[in-house]
């Protein structure tokens, strides 16, 4: 394999404390509210009513938007409620709540797709699952395998990187269903004729490449496996393609653009599982873990679980929680409340003590160009931050604001503790606008 110089990057504080911590299953909470907006493109409509009995995997949500995906019910119950719900970004959307019976009886018309040669059956199964990424993004994998429709692609990267602090839900998961990961990996390479698969993984997780390494060997499997050095973010999108081929996605363009498809190592694994049982979507592995935790865990959590109940299976609270983040620390989402129920996308849940959440005061800039030199897409968060403040559409542009991933890097190495992500979080919306 060509070696090509590594982007710039950070160390950052690992504290993976629950990297040893097998998965468990936490038991079906008294009620879910699952969201119908769980993905980027258009949210689903409800194709059930109140009143109505649902069992696990029954469709409740669907769309015929050309960038969407179906919702599957996560418990077997009884709809109580349909209604709008904010989410932890503070967006509305359409929410159905299930009182849930217990028995978790599994609809039986579900059965596994049939896969012939075509990718098309492959699309239908992905789409039918209710598949999406599940590192964070969320977007739909049928429409993104829908790109081997193009011979350009010749390369798959699967992102098992997690590199952000606290997360294990993914090297878990590559630990506990290997088999799973391999097929999958095998399943979308037959679609692309001489292509590669290649799975990044960072080297402080020296048990997951080992492993993969040698179930790959013994299986016969292409896969190849990609030891990245243990910096932050490797696991980006575009870090990890250059990491892995060398090729630069430009701005404004996808991966698929550069002839590379990416995908979350979950992803995977469920588009696997999901052609053996038939099962669709309807639960993830979440790391919940952070100082306000009494038992920090990694917990395959029912889609729709509100975050108390989760919180309260690993131990309930130590101390006043601060802060609750949906995610890891460096890119998640601050949640006001524990109230919020868990999405498809959400693989963290993070809650901070008040010495973990208290931030820093900002101070004036001091010209160390830290930010230049930290950032792996060679922006100028420092001249960004003041064409915001100067309120200069024009500079936002010309210093590709829209090209930063808010990977948080520059924030987190400036001495001066400036919002930088935020800033070019208000940067991007002051150009829309």
């Amino acid at each position: 394999m060509a070696m090509f110089h590594s982007l710039p990057s950070i160390h950052v504080k690992h504290q993976k404390n629950t990297a040893e911590s097998e998965s468990v299953i936490m038991p079906v909470p008294a009620e879910v509210t699952i969201s119908m907006s769980q993905h980027i493109g258009a949210p689903c409509k409800p194709v059930v009513k109140v009143g109505d009995t649902v069992k696990v995997g029954q469709l409740i949500g669907d769309s015929e938007a050309a960038v969407s995906a179906p919702i599957h019910s996560s418990v077997s119950g009884k709809v109580k409620a349909i209604e709008q719900i904010f989410n932890a970004r503070g967006a509305k959307s359409e929410a159905i709540v299930i009182t849930t019976d217990g028995e978790q009886t599994i609809d039986e018309t579900l059965t596994p797709p049939v896969i012939g040669g075509e990718l098309e059956d492959v699309l239908v199964a992905a789409r039918a699952c209710g598949l999406m990424g599940l590192g964070g993004a969320g977007f739909p994998t049928s429409v993104k395998l829908a790109g081997l429709k193009s011979a350009a692609i010749d390369t798959l990267v699967i992102n098992g990187a997690e590199c952000e602090p606290y997360l294990t839900c993914d090297y878990r998961i590559m630990l506990e269903k290997t088999n799973l990961l391999l097929e999958g990996a095998e399943l979308i390479l037959r679609h692309m004729p001489g292509g590669r698969a290649v799975i990044g993984i960072e080297n402080n997780k020296p048990k997951a490449i080992e492993k993969i390494k040698a179930d790959a060997a013994a299986k016969g499997s292409k896969l190849e496996v990609l030891e990245l050095k243990s910096r932050y973010p490797q696991g980006a999108e575009k870090v990890i393609v250059y990491e892995a081929t060398g090729r630069v996605i430009p701005e404004g363009k996808l991966p698929s653009d550069v002839g590379v498809l990416v995908m979350n190592v979950g992803t995977v694994i469920k588009l696997a599982e999901y052609v053996k049982t038939g099962l669709p979507l309807t639960s993830r592995m979440v790391t919940v873990d952070g100082g306000a935790v009494a038992e920090p865990k990694n917990v395959w959590v029912p889609i729709g679980t509100k975050l108390e109940d989760i919180i309260n299976f690993c131990g309930g609270y130590k101390g006043e929680p601060a802060e609750i983040i949906l995610g890891g620390p460096m890119m998640g989402t601050s949640c006001r409340d524990d109230q919020a129920p868990i999405s498809k996308t959400n693989n963290g849940l993070l809650v901070f003590n008040e010495k973990e959440a208290k931030m820093a005061a900002e101070t004036a800039c001091i010209r160390c160009g830290r930010c230049l030199r930290a950032c792996p897409l060679s922006l100028s968060p420092a001249a960004l931050d003041r064409a915001y403040h100067a309120e200069d559409v024009e500079a936002l542009k010309a210093l590709h604001v829209n090209l930063c991933m808010e990977c948080g890097c520059c924030a987190y190495v400036c001495p001066a503790k400036r919002h930088l992500v935020a800033y070019n979080q208000l940067g991007k919306q002051m150009i829309r606008k």
